[in-house]
């Protein structure tokens, strides 16, 4: 991972080499971590190492539910498979069984029917999950939900006996609408119709927001399937899209990227418990867990969930967060206390900076000496700046991490990016474009010439700045505008067509004007 800050001795650390009781070093009992740390410091560059670091190993990086999104270039580069969900993207069907199916048919076929049972009761358990989820996120108060889900299970059973296919959620809609009596009996209607209707009108509506609503939930959710999740090869599920302004869909999707999954995994461990499949170890990660948690109760739950079983699965659980404060922003004290679970149940626990008000907070979930809380602290000042050089320096604290199992003492580690790592790990992609003034078009056509742009060959780029002594100058704005300019507009105003077409002048000379 790095090099040891005080004596310069090389550091191999991830939280499945140091659990492995045969083959690893047999330091932790639980093949788990959490790394905290303020923003801009490397938290996610030291997930990366690992993972790549694992996967030469032959352990299998699924980053599920990459919100930033951090993990799509990582992923791309070890020639695994990405899937971008979300409004206009691939959706995913959380009625679909995904490998349950194939792989039940093949445990029968090799005679492991118990085997083939048991992966077809968590499949449905699974399903269930979800659409409850699902529910919940639409409507947080339900008051009915027992008597929901009662008609959805019975609803399950009849898609999963008549379809040929795959069910989707129009069919469980239109299942509930026709009302056989297997639904009616399980919503207990009495024998009267209008019963049955009051009783899942909030199920319906629910339902229907799924399949035919116009917001992103519907274009998510409500078709099959677009790609199926590969068990043999690093995987990212690319939830960026959902943005910070639908919590309901970002939540709905990280629970569908969660319980996909983990199922797969539990998947591929009980096909290579028989024999049929090599055995796969996975290194799970889940970064900026404080945007999941602050949705609450499910989400808390089901991430409560693995870092409780992840041991049993095969599976290395990486977790990560800026603070512990955010594990302590929830709204009820029950999912206060899961999440602060996360911490002190992890096998190793790793720190970036992190500031002064933390240390009560950190000091409760792992051993901190004197000296090592004034390390973390120091690490979370800013970088200064350098009038010399007009930037600012490097932040003391990037790349610079502290290892705890326990309470033993912390080992001080930093990382330095080898130049094989730079490209997955630049983070500010979208600052590297030199920003331009025009205005934007919507009805603009295909043949209109695009404003000039300027790019950066990021190869180049470290070099050209180096060598850069005096900025480019742009020619100065005129002070008032002449008639052919514009049209009777104030001094100091300017006008900027809306797009450049072929007849209007491009280059130095659209710069000019």
């Amino acid at each position: 991972m790095g090099k040891h800050q005080t004596t310069g001795a090389t550091l191999c650390c991830d939280p499945i080499s140091w659990f492995q009781p045969d083959r690893g070093a047999n330091l932790i009992n639980n093949p788990s971590m959490f790394v905290l740390g303020m923003p801009g410091l490397g938290k996610s560059t030291w997930i990366r190492r690992m993972a790549v670091g694992l996967c030469s190993y032959g352990v299998i990086p699924l980053a599920l539910g990459d919100l930033k999104p951090d993990y799509t270039r990582m992923v791309r580069a070890l020639g695994g498979q990405v899937i971008t969900l979300g409004p206009g993207r691939d959706r995913l069907n959380v009625l679909d069984p995904g490998e349950s199916a194939r792989a039940a048919r093949r445990l029968r076929a090799a005679g492991f029917d118990q085997q083939a049972d048991e992966v077809l009761a968590d499949a449905q358990k699974r399903r269930r999950s979800m659409v409850e989820a699902l529910l919940v996120l639409i409507q947080p108060d339900r008051p009915k939900l027992a008597r929901e889900m009662m008609v959805v299970d019975a609803a399950l059973l009849i898609l999963d006996d008549t379809l040929q296919r795959v069910p989707e959620m129009p069919d469980l809609l239109q299942l509930v609408e026709q009302a056989p009596q297997p639904l009616r009996d399980a919503a207990l209607d009495r024998g009267v119709m209008t019963r049955y209707q009051e009783l899942t009108e909030d199920l319906e509506a629910a339902l229907r927001s799924l399949v035919s609503g116009d917001g992103a939930m519907a274009d998510t959710f409500s078709g099959g399937t677009t790609t199926r999740m590969r068990m043999d090869v690093p995987v990212a599920y690319d939830v960026s899209s959902t943005g910070d302004s639908n919590d309901a869909l970002a939540a709905g999707l990280l629970l569908a990227c969660w319980s996909t999954g983990f199922a797969t995994v539990n998947i591929a461990q009980v096909l290579a418990d028989v024999g049929l499949e090599p055995r796969r170890h996975y290194l799970t990660i889940v970064d900026e867990l404080w945007r999941a948690l602050q949705f609450g109760g499910r989400i808390v739950d089901a991430a409560n969930s693995q870092t409780r079983l992840n041991r049993e699965t095969g599976t290395g659980v990486v977790w990560a967060s800026h603070t512990m404060k955010d594990l302590e922003a929830l709204a009820l004290e029950e999912d206060r206390m899961k999440a602060r679970g996360f911490v002190e149940r992890a096998g190793i626990v790793v720190c970036g900076g992190l500031p002064e008000s933390e240390m009560p907070r950190l000091s409760k979930a792992v051993t901190l000496s004197g000296a090592e809380m004034r390390e973390l602290t120091e690490w979370s000042a800013p970088g200064e700046w350098n009038s010399a050089l007009g930037r600012t320096e490097d932040p003391p604290g990037r790349g610079k991490f502290l290892i705890k199992v326990g309470a033993r003492p912390g080992i001080p580690v930093y990382v330095a990016l080898t130049d094989a790592e730079r490209a997955i790990n630049d983070t500010n992609l979208r600052w590297h474009e030199l920003s331009r003034v025009g205005r934007y078009n919507p009805d603009a056509e295909e043949d209109e010439v695009a404003a000039p742009s300027v790019t950066i060959d990021l190869t180049t780029a470290a070099a050209d700045a180096a060598a850069a002594t005096d900025a480019p100058t742009l020619p100065a704005a005129p002070a008032a505008l002449s008639p052919e300019m514009g049209e009777d507009l104030p001094t100091g105003a300017v006008t900027v067509p809306d797009t450049l077409t072929p007849e209007q002048p491009t280059g130095d000379e659209a710069v000019q004007r």
